[in-house]
């Protein structure tokens, strides 16, 4: 399989779906409930449709796979999430591009949607490395993939601009296949 083949990913906790407009009212509920986080972007609610069409076009131009995130205990869409940078030649791929209403921080959504997304990617996929990154100040997504058992690789100073025209450093992690085991071993007992 390629990282970019539309799929479903199910377990108990969360279903990841191919990303559509059918999941626009929820991700605008969601995001509405999302405050203080100049260190990423979440659209608003009323830029959730546009936010849903650029996603799409970069899956149409292979550099994106998009998922919406349904929490199965609720049925609700709480987030998105998403294979992006893929390079399908070298089998690498980074997750990113995620963020969850406030309802589903801490709770089992983002760990049963990581173990998801990294088995697929490794055990169906044969990535050879799936990268994490994110805003250098985001210490709450930071604290969450070295959790999973990333490494950190570094620190990528003044790698992207943000809409407000700062600059990003971004932390750059990865998790290599020999890491895989342990990983999943981690998320399978944070998933009990």
């Amino acid at each position: 399989m390629r990282f970019l083949d539309e799929i479903t990913l199910q377990d108990d906790f969360v279903r990841l779906e191919p990303l559509g407009h059918q999941h626009a009212e929820d991700l605008a509920r969601a995001a509405a409930t999302i405050r203080n986080a100049w260190y990423t972007s979440i659209p608003a609610p009323e830029d959730v449709p546009a936010e849903i069409d650029r996603r799409l076009g970069m899956r149409d131009t292979g550099t994106m796979n998009p998922f919406a995130v349904r929490r199965i205990s609720t049925g609700e869409v709480v987030g998105t999430t998403t294979y992006c940078n893929i390079d399908q030649p070298n089998r690498r791929v980074e997750i990113g591009y995620t963020w969850l209403g406030t309802a589903a921080h801490g709770t089992e959504v983002n760990p049963a949607m990581k173990r998801l997304m990294l088995a697929h990617a490794f055990d169906t996929c044969d990535a050879i490395a799936v990268s994490l990154m994110t805003h250098f100040h985001n210490r709450q997504s930071r604290a969450a993939i070295e959790r999973l058992g990333a490494r950190l690789d570094g620190i990528l100073r003044n790698h992207r601009i943000m809409p407000d025209g700062s600059l990003r450093d971004t932390a750059a992690y990865s998790i290599l296949p020999h890491e895989w085991p342990a990983v999943r071993n981690g998320l399978d007992a944070r998933l009990v």
